[in-house]
């Protein structure tokens, strides 16, 4: 896609649906003020940004994350970084057995943190290791979602509440995943947000639910309540509103959660994947 240069840095759009590149910038160098502000827009314009070949110490990604909001410590601390615990390891690779990271998250569609009382505001995932093939990423526009649901359904889901929950398989070990703790159960208990939820920075307006961690809707049968959750999901998901990021080492990408939803595409497990995130923290959805 044709390149852009917007206040001294260049910009290549990633999609039709969402996202762009930033080029020129080197994140292991002070950033300015205005060319942060500038960084800042472009990821509230594209819902998620991308800056290639960057070689950045733990530090320097901290540093960084730290220039858009508090940084959360994720509930999975046997995962965090040693020395630096605001960065959460998502990987397949082993220490003397054990697995270092978090190597299955992302398998369902989901926004991260979405099963806190304050979700996450944006997650900055750094790159170190890919597999040749999978392991992809796949990005959902939210805002973009909602923009093309019919009149009839905006009305319907006016209003409307859902419960959101840690994913069932992080409970029960019926599909293989990566169990919490009861210590970490304790401390993600179920909480409502709305269907609908307004971004607090530019205003606009995005649907709210996901695969992986909205459970019911509030005042709602369960089944029709879960009926609809799978029929929001799949609008969000049609081809045109997908963004696909093939990774390579060293991307550092950064995407919003108050209005995407993201999921990892299968690879072979015993390839190594490789990365360090930081999440930023966000506020109660209205």
């Amino acid at each position: 896609m044709a390149l852009r240069e917007t206040t001294d840095v260049t910009i290549r759009p990633l999609s039709a649906a969402l996202g762009a590149e930033i080029l020129g910038i080197d994140l292991s160098r002070p950033i300015d003020e205005a060319t942060f502000a500038t960084i800042h827009r472009l990821f509230l314009d594209h819902s998620l940004i991308l800056l290639r070949d960057q070689h950045f110490s733990p530090e320097q990604h901290i540093a960084f994350s730290r220039r858009f909001g508090d940084l959360a410590i994720h509930i999975f601390d046997q995962f965090l970084l040693p020395g630096h615990p605001e960065i959460l390891r998502v990987s397949n690779k082993r220490k003397n057995g054990a697995l270092i990271g978090l190597a299955d998250a992302g398998k369902y569609w989901h926004s991260d943190l979405a099963y806190m009382k304050r979700p996450s505001l944006g997650s900055i995932l750094y790159s170190l290791e890919i597999p040749p093939e999978g392991g992809n990423t796949l990005f959902a526009n939210m805002t973009r979602a909602y923009d093309t649901l019919s009149h009839d359904m905006k009305a319907r889901l006016e209003g409307l509440t859902a419960v959101n929950r840690v994913a069932e398989g992080r409970r029960t070990s019926a599909d293989g995943r990566i169990l919490m703790s009861k210590a970490q159960l304790a401390k993600t208990p179920d909480v409502v947000h709305p269907v609908i939820r307004t971004h607090p920075e530019t205003g606009r307006k995005s649907l709210y639910v996901s695969q992986s961690h909205t459970d019911r809707i509030v005042g709602m049968d369960e089944d029709g309540g879960r009926a609809l959750i799978r029929e929001l999901v799949a609008h969000a998901t049609r081809p045109d509103n997908i963004y696909t990021h093939l990774w390579r080492p060293h991307d550092v990408l950064m995407w919003d959660n108050r209005c995407t939803m993201h999921r990892v595409s299968p690879y072979d497990r015993r390839r190594r994947r490789h990365m360090h995130r930081t999440t930023i923290e966000g506020d109660v959805p209205v």
